[in-house]
Parts: structure tokens; C-alpha cells; sequence
């Protein structure tokens, strides 16, 4: 299995979307308020503004499993208000947006993401790769901690929203990228 990233196109905002609309049917079956409107989320069309924002900000990144889209990631150095000091920012990349499509869940998409986060960073030399997750999600939390992360903090009641739990990881934790693409896009090659 060969899991590439690449940027990601206007064109793809329908995708990026529709796989918004599945994780968030997902969650919800599982329990979970993370991204619906009830639980404070942003709606379907402010994300799709959010992420078209971002698209014609070049900050936006499609993961393909064998040429096939897999999932979505926004990678750049903002975040809400109060989650981060600006030393923080200005230290890192944050990681935004993060969807596996259900159909390649399990089978590490989700970390070829974080370590392409990782090798924009690098390239930036910004030491940290910081995010924030949904408050009550404590599997999406052991996910993080899997991937490498720590828990940083809980943001305060200052900080709006409802992903408030802080996680960051050292830069210098992720292995070399191998090989790359035009662009500097990093492919993995993974053995099933």
C-alpha cells in the first residue's frame, strides 16, 4: 500500500466536505457531539468556507492510498483565539481539519498525515507540531497519544470553543522523509 500527499485543489473541497459529513455521522453514532451543530460546532457551510480559505492558502493537503483520496489535512500556523501563546504559534505548525476516510481507517493514513505536518515544519524550522482536540473525545486523545503526542494542557475557560485539549509533538520525534515528489511531497511506501 503506498499512501502519498498532495496538495489539495479547489476542486477538492467537495470531497474534503463529504468526508466532514461522514466522520461527523460516525462520531455521532458513536456517541460523540464533536463537529455537530448541538455540540458547537461549526456547521457544513462555515467549514467549507474555513477550508476554502485555506485551499487558496496552499494549506491544505489530500493523503492517497494507492492514487485513491484518503483523507485531509490543513497544516499552517493559526489557531483560535486563547488555545496558544504566540511564542507557541510562532513555533509551530497547527494541525487543523484532520479526516480519514472511514474506508481507510486502521490502516495508518492518519499518521502519514501528522508526519507530513512534521516535514512542513522541518522545512519551516518550526520545532513543534501543535493541535487542538475535541474536549470530550478522550479516543480521539489515546489516538494523539499514539501518534506520538502529549497532552500540553486543557485551555481555560478563556479559550472559546469546544476543542480546548492541546497536544503537541517535538519536530525531531518524526524519522527523515525518504523520498518525495514534485513539490516536496513526501510518499511512504507501507507494507499491509
Amino acid at each position: 500500500m503506498t499512501v502519498g500527499i498532495r496538495p489539495a485543489i479547489l476542486g477538492d473541497l467537495p470531497l474534503i466536505c463529504r468526508l466532514r459529513v461522514q466522520r461527523t455521522a460516525w462520531l455521532t453514532a458513536r456517541g460523540s457531539d464533536q463537529w455537530t451543530v448541538a455540540g458547537r460546532g461549526r456547521p457544513i457551510e462555515i467549514f467549507a468556507g474555513a477550508v476554502g480559505r485555506s485551499l487558496d492558502a496552499g494549506e491544505t493537503w489530500i493523503a492517497e492510498v494507492d492514487g485513491e483520496p484518503a483523507g485531509t489535512i490543513t497544516v499552517n500556523h493559526r489557531a483560535d483565539p486563547d488555545l496558544w501563546s504566540s511564542w507557541e504559534l510562532a513555533e509551530s505548525v497547527i494541525v487543523h481539519f484532520m479526516i480519514v476516510d472511514l474506508r481507510f481507517a486502521g490502516r495508518r493514513v492518519g499518521h502519514h498525515m501528522l508526519a507530513h505536518a512534521a516535514h512542513l515544519a522541518a522545512r519551516q524550522r518550526r520545532p513543534w507540531v501543535r493541535l487542538d482536540a475535541w474536549t470530550t473525545n478522550t479516543e480521539l486523545h489515546d489516538y494523539y497519544r499514539r501518534a506520538g503526542f502529549v497532552l500540553a494542557r486543557i485551555a481555560g475557560p478563556i479559550a472559546s470553543g469546544p476543542s480546548k485539549a492541546l497536544f503537541e509533538r517535538p519536530t525531531t520525534t518524526w524519522p527523515p522523509h525518504r523520498a518525495t515528489l514534485p513539490h516536496a511531497v513526501p510518499v511512504t511506501t507501507l507494507r499491509d
